[in-house]
């Protein structure tokens, strides 16, 4: 196997920025950030790196939950992570990523958020009043990394600046 990536956290500044962003009532944030779990492969043949809830995160059925993993990825050229539910939620709980795949592109490692990976997931469980929680320390996404290829007449040149959406507004 190629080793291309490496994860690192991003600096405590901007997960207490993001994470406070989401969870504003937290009053340990600094216990949060000092005990990340960095993602890692549950076995040799695992493909997928696994991102665990960094606190307790409960996600009720028909809302949306944005959680800052405080984790940033140092990605090769011409790699990209994408990311996944972890399979278990998605069949016990119907947890899933708010966009679908999520997509961690090499250069995102120097946006103006460090790079910060941060995970949006939803629970659409068939019954009413259903939710999930995420313990500390739980699995609940899945980073795999993948090669890609461009096309013989891409000139992209631009640099990347920001996060979610960032590029798509360029002409």
């Amino acid at each position: 196997m190629p080793k291309i990536a490496q994860f690192e956290k991003v600096s405590f500044a901007q997960f207490e920025k993001d994470w406070l962003k989401a969870f504003p009532d937290t009053e340990n944030v600094r216990t949060i950030y000092d005990e990340i779990k960095m993602p890692k492969r549950a076995t040799a043949g695992s493909a997928g790196y696994d991102f665990y809830a960094p606190a307790a995160v409960t996600a009720v059925k028909g809302k949306s939950v944005l959680i800052p993993t405080g984790i940033r990825a140092r990605i090769e050229e011409g790699w990209v992570l994408s990311l996944y539910p972890r399979s278990g939620l998605g069949f016990k709980h119907r947890l899933q990523l708010d966009n679908t795949v999520g997509i961690i592109d090499a250069d995102y490692y120097g946006a103006d958020n460090e790079g910060h990976i941060m995970i949006k997931v939803s629970c659409d469980a068939h019954d009413n009043g259903h939710a999930v929680t995420l313990n500390k320390g739980d699995g609940f996404a899945q980073g795999i990394f993948l090669p890609f290829g461009i096309t013989l007449d891409d000139t992209a040149d631009e640099k990347r600046t920001g996060g979610f959406g960032s590029t798509t507004n360029r002409a």
